[in-house]
């Protein structure tokens, strides 16, 4: 099945105007098995409760009743089951969890919509895509900062971009390269399953489920139509210096050389997502001073250097390299870095009881998996301060497991001589 998807994607690379009528076979029993095997089976369970594990004991009979009902159309996917999970602000994230059928349908339409779409994305997207990620998105902004005429910088966040989506104009986006009745009314069936929360179903009128495993696509495609390709062939038209654009999911970041076009921009592109049921977030979009030449102007008016601004999880500043020149520096943000101290603090608290061989090799996953993506170029320090404060928490709540001795710091030291704890390093240059 990989290779019949593959042959998707190159025919959209030799003909990206290839509009396709036809995909709905495709999402057969090979693909849908595929998917099953691909799952991860320790995800959280739907409404249904069934497991992979589960499903598996009748796999050939439950993929095969499956397909039927997706050749005659009888599909009815079941409400989400709707969760919650706590955002870095102090708010809650709502998450709909599929159940497991729903989601090997999910996959599948994902698989085709990607293999339609994705080799037509525009380039300023990063967020699910392969061979993309955070860090790729921080490159191409620290290119147009630090090698283009940048003393301008919107930074903005749609309010709930994956809950606003309008399902109507998901589909006629969608039908542009993808006019295929039979995937349009499967999407169409995914988007208004509905959700459960606290046993009562709910309508979904508008947005695609956090937790669908097919809103990463069509939040890319929403993304590709609404800002990317307009910004690209139509608003960078108008402006008479340098502008560009970095998108991640719904956060991006808009550089511009002057300011009266960023002024512009920041007014035209709410007009824009209106259009489109989308509306900026007023208390996470700013537009401020930034750059190489905006540090030289501050510096020649005796104002003080650029302000900051946060993106994806760092803190960019104005400085200058060893060698005198611009740069662009970031450090991990206030926020993020009190957000995971706190998790860190929560997660030994929890797990100080276990034999301290086992927990440190968890807890060196956890730093590891910190220092792979906050370890980037000029962020050291940060890295330095979440391993030292690590440490402290580590030394106190070791000291209050019950019946268990105590450690002097120098007792301390001792043991993790004989349990090191990973360093922190930068694993990333920007640069790259």
């Amino acid at each position: 099945m990989g290779t019949k998807l593959e042959r998707i994607s190159e025919l959209v690379a030799r003909n990206p105007k290839m509009v396709f009528t036809s995909l709905y076979h495709l999402i057969d029993d090979d693909l849908l098995k595929q998917c099953h095997r691909e799952m991860n089976g320790r995800k959280a369970t739907g409404v249904d409760k069934v497991t992979k594990d589960a499903y598996e004991t009748k796999l050939e009979e439950n993929l095969s009743n499956l397909v039927i009902r997706l050749k005659r159309k009888n599909y009815r996917p079941q409400p989400s089951l709707r969760v919650y999970i706590p955002k870095a602000n102090g708010k809650m994230r709502p998450l709909g969890i599929a159940a497991y059928e729903d989601k090997l349908v999910q996959d599948a339409l994902s698989r085709v919509l990607s293999a339609v779409f994705e080799g037509r994305l525009h380039d300023s997207m990063h967020g699910f895509r392969p061979n993309r990620n955070c860090h790729t998105a921080l490159r191409a902004l620290n290119t147009l900062m630090e090698k283009g005429r940048t003393n301008y910088i919107v930074d903005a966040d749609i309010k709930g971009y994956f809950n606003n989506m309008e399902h109507g104009t998901i589909l006629k986006l969608v039908k542009f390269r993808l006019a295929d009745p039979n995937i349009l009314w499967l999407i169409k069936k995914t988007l208004t399953a509905g959700v459960q929360e606290e046993g009562k179903w709910r309508a979904t009128s508008k947005g695609s489920e956090q937790g669908n495993l097919a809103s990463p696509i069509i939040a890319n495609i929403y993304m590709h139509y609404t800002l990317a390709l307009w910004f690209d062939k139509i608003f960078k038209a108008t402006c008479r210096g340098e502008c560009g654009l970095v998108i991640y999911a719904d956060d991006f970041v808009a550089t511009f050389q002057y300011k009266d076009e960023a002024e512009r921009f920041l007014e035209a592109v709410g007009k824009r997502f209106q259009e489109f049921g989308l509306e900026l977030e007023p208390e996470k979009t700013r537009l401020i001073e930034f750059g190489k030449f905006a540090q030289e102007s501050r510096r020649r008016q005796g104002l003080r250097k650029p302000e900051t601004f946060d993106f994806l999880g760092f803190t960019h500043y104005c400085s200058k390299s060893q060698k005198g020149y611009f740069r662009v520096k970031r450090k991990t943000s206030k926020k993020k870095m009190r957000l995971r101290l706190a998790e860190m603090n929560i997660w030994i608290k929890e797990n100080r009881h276990l034999p301290i061989r086992t927990m440190f090799a968890a807890l060196n996953l956890k730093l590891r998996g910190h220092y792979q993506y906050y370890g980037v170029t000029d962020n050291s320090p940060s890295l330095h301060t979440y391993y030292f404060r690590t440490i402290h928490a580590l030394f106190k709540w070791l000291n209050r497991r019950s019946q268990k001795r105590s450690y002097t710091w120098e007792g301390f030291n001792d043991l993790l001589k004989l349990f090191p704890l990973a360093l922190p390093s930068v694993r990333v240059s920007i640069y790259g």
